[in-house]
């Protein structure tokens, strides 16, 4: 599992490179507004808004903007976001998954696709790479809330898939389907989570060479800077050294 660690590493970067807290504020705000104009506006009843709000909190968002954000969902002046995915192909044929939620699809796209057209990769249609990704649930939690056969345990008593556990936590897997009742009994357990949320987790992991794997983290950069991109998954690893010189 090295390579999916490594991934989620690179997943992170955006949260440790994005100086411009507003623009991330903005991202997790529109999140929660969405899911919760999708589903009840109680995160108890709604595990989507649950997800976004979890997110928001991780990132010292404020009680109030948090509240604001759900409310909107209710307004009449509320703006209307559509879900897109995007798939293509980065560098070295490396598979890439782009989550957005966009007011103008066209702007959306445009930009999506010269972002993989400067890098050297292209975008294909909604599931071109997708089939190498399970769509599954991640619960995470820092090591220190339970050691790793007590977190094993309860998961799977919970009917979690899998869990992964090392020095930076806990990590553990379930289906679409459990994920909810996962994350509930393992919260009246050991506390809300750091994060729980579906997420793409790629089946295999490619290792690149430096030179690509700096072409895939600056496409994956430009990416994440973009408005309208939520979330972005890939299926590569690269060296530690690369990861080091990159900000990683």
């Amino acid at each position: 599992m090295a390579g999916h660690s490594q991934f989620k590493n690179i997943m992170h970067r955006k949260g440790r490179q994005d100086a411009q807290k507003s623009k991330l504020f903005s991202k997790l705000a529109r999140e929660i507004t969405v899911a919760a104009k999708m589903g009840a506006p109680d995160p108890s009843m709604n595990a989507r808004l649950r997800a976004a709000i979890i997110s928001a909190r991780q990132e010292n968002m404020s009680k109030d903007s948090i509240e604001r954000a759900v409310k909107k969902a209710s307004g009449t002046e509320s703006e209307n976001y559509d879900e897109i995915r995007y798939e293509g192909y980065g560098p070295g044929g490396v598979a890439v998954i782009v989550e957005a939620l966009t007011d103008n699809r066209n702007r959306a796209a445009s930009d999506i696709r010269s972002f993989f057209t400067k890098s050297g990769g292209n975008l294909g249609e909604t599931g071109s790479v997708s089939f190498m990704f399970d769509r599954t649930g991640i619960i995470e939690y820092d090591a220190k809330v339970a050691s790793d056969d007590a977190m094993l345990e309860a998961a799977i008593e919970a009917g979690a898939d899998d869990v992964i556990s090392s020095e930076s936590g806990h990590e553990v897997y379930a289906s679409q389907e459990t994920f909810r009742d996962v994350a509930k009994a393992l919260e009246a357990k050991f506390g809300e989570a750091r994060k729980a949320a579906l997420t793409w987790k790629p089946q295999n992991t490619v290792a690149v060479d430096d030179e690509t794997g700096e072409k895939l983290l600056k496409l994956i950069d430009l990416l994440n800077e973009h408005d309208d991109v939520q979330n972005v998954y890939a299926n590569f690893e690269v060296s530690d050294a690369l990861m080091a010189k990159m900000g990683g």
